[in-house]
């Protein structure tokens, strides 16, 4: 296997001590000491809960062939005898490493951020740029002060593309990241009410969300949605940060990428897009009309970037989703029959709460089936908790669904708002949550599970494929 950095080149990136006989390079570079692989380099950061350093052994037993220390900290490693590159801070040094693989790298960068569909969007990318090219990109949601480092230090010298998520829930943490990244392309992918507890209002989201645009590459472009409300205020940002190349996806006339055209079905979209002058007819493969405006994103950002369009649109094709964000699962009932789990459960905010209650109302339910909406609380919304919470009251209703199923006390709102007009369920977590579920589930029905990633609302999605047998299914991304 080639080398990811050679041991030299490490240690003048982060201006390391080395100690003992190191390698003659690494192959891959972890934090995690129990998904190390053999040759990878540990960074032993040190996090809110745990420091890397209590685990430098596993790291070594697991096959690191390299450590990254904190000089501080070497006194403690005494029994451990493996290569190390010492250094004063190992998340800076991890920092350092990611400069040094942007400053060597070759590739054309995109930064995706958003309030909704920042990491849909990013595996777009990924599969959409594979035709065109090596594509390296962030795995999991991995966009914060640590992920986005860590994922440039991945970066191989070789890869054609790069795709990064940059994520933020207050004010000034975009900035510094996206001055690591220097993307040629910046996608903003919507303006929303997440996060909005650490806000006063939709502007400072904006503001916040608009950092992205200030570590943008010289001559690099700004992608922005035309559809979103605060677009014209992006579109000023942009002006006033210089940048001269401002583009725009969406469904308005005015879009520089733009929807003609969009048929919803249980098991996708099918979409007609004109993309640089050309009109285009593009299949997605997993359903649900949020997904119809990243993928317009997307293909602009294909368009920016000069890669292949025609291999782009046969890509989207075969998207499928992913866990927690709507990945379908077909699942027989002992008793015979079965029932269709839409998995959710990543994560929720006002948006993408609505956005997912209009793919339960989209989904066919079998014979004398239901619609079973299983929603927890959305956190970090602050005083504005209970309205919004209150406020998916005409969403749920809107979405026809039959039985509503709840737990948190945040949802207690939502439970008041809609009274006695639907079915409805409240339990006080995710576990008695599932119990109860598990005895009212009938052939036929649609389940969606959607709550914030906090309130454990994967436990219940985890509780049903343990439980029942999935089962092939055709409208279904198993």
């Amino acid at each position: 296997m080639s080398l990811l950095w050679t041991s030299q080149d490490m240690v003048e990136a982060m201006d390391g001590r080395p100690l003992g006989m190191l390698p003659e390079g690494v192959t891959g570079i972890s934090i995690d000491s129990r998904s190390v692989s053999e040759g990878d380099a540990f960074f032993a950061i040190k996090g809110d809960r745990f420091d890397g350093h209590d685990f430098a052994s596993v790291a070594v037993a697991n096959g690191a062939s390299l450590l990254v220390v904190s000089e501080a900290k070497l006194p403690a490693l005494g029994r451990v005898t493996s290569p190390m590159i010492v250094v004063n801070d190992v998340l800076a040094a991890l920092e350092d490493l990611g400069r040094a693989a942007r400053a060597r790298s070759e590739a054309r960068i995109v930064a995706v951020t958003g309030s909704v569909g920042k990491t849909s969007s990013k595996e777009m990318l990924r599969h959409a740029l594979e035709g065109s090219g090596e594509v390296h990109a962030s795995v999991a949601s991995f966009n914060n002060h640590w992920g986005v480092p860590l994922t440039l230090g991945r970066m191989p010298q070789s890869a054609a593309f790069g795709v990064f998520e940059i994520g933020m829930n207050h004010p000034d943490e975009i900035r510094p990241l996206v001055k690591m990244v220097r993307p040629h392309v910046a996608i903003i992918t919507t303006i929303a009410a997440a996060h909005l507890g650490n806000f006063k209002n939709l502007g400072e989201i904006a503001a916040a969300k608009a950092e992205i645009m200030e570590g943008l590459d010289a001559g690099g472009h700004v992608l922005l949605n035309r559809d979103n409300e605060k677009f014209a205020w992006l579109k000023k940002r942009a002006g006033e940060l210089g940048i001269k190349n401002v583009h725009s996806f969406g469904e308005n006339a005015k879009s520089g990428y733009r929807l003609l055209n969009c048929e919803l079905e249980p098991d996708g979209s099918t979409i007609t897009a004109r993309v640089g002058g050309n009109d285009l007819a593009v299949r997605i493969g997993a359903p649900g009309r949020h997904l119809v405006q990243n993928a317009l994103a997307v293909l602009g950002a294909v368009h920016l970037l000069g890669a292949d369009l025609d291999k782009a649109v046969h890509a989207l094709a075969g998207i499928s989703a992913e866990k927690g964000r709507g990945a379908r699962h077909r699942l027989a009932l002992d008793h015979g029959g079965s029932f269709l789990l839409i998995d959710e459960s990543y994560n929720a905010n006002p948006v993408s709460m609505r956005a997912a209650l209009e793919m339960l109302r989209d989904t066919p339910v079998g014979p004398g089936g239901r619609r079973i909406a299983v929603l927890g609380d959305m956190l970090e919304m602050g005083a504005f908790s209970e309205r919004v919470h209150r406020d998916l009251a005409a969403p749920v209703r809107e979405a026809k669904v039959d039985l509503l199923c709840l737990a948190g006390p945040e949802m207690q709102a939502l439970r008041t708002a809609v009274g006695s007009e639907i079915e409805t369920v409240h339990r006080d977590d995710a576990d008695a949550l599932a119990g109860h579920l598990a005895t009212v589930i009938q052939d036929g029905d649609v389940v969606m599970i959607k709550s914030s990633l906090g309130i454990g609302f994967g436990r219940i999605v985890k509780a049903f494929l343990d439980k029942y047998r999935a089962v092939s299914d055709s409208s279904t991304q198993e």
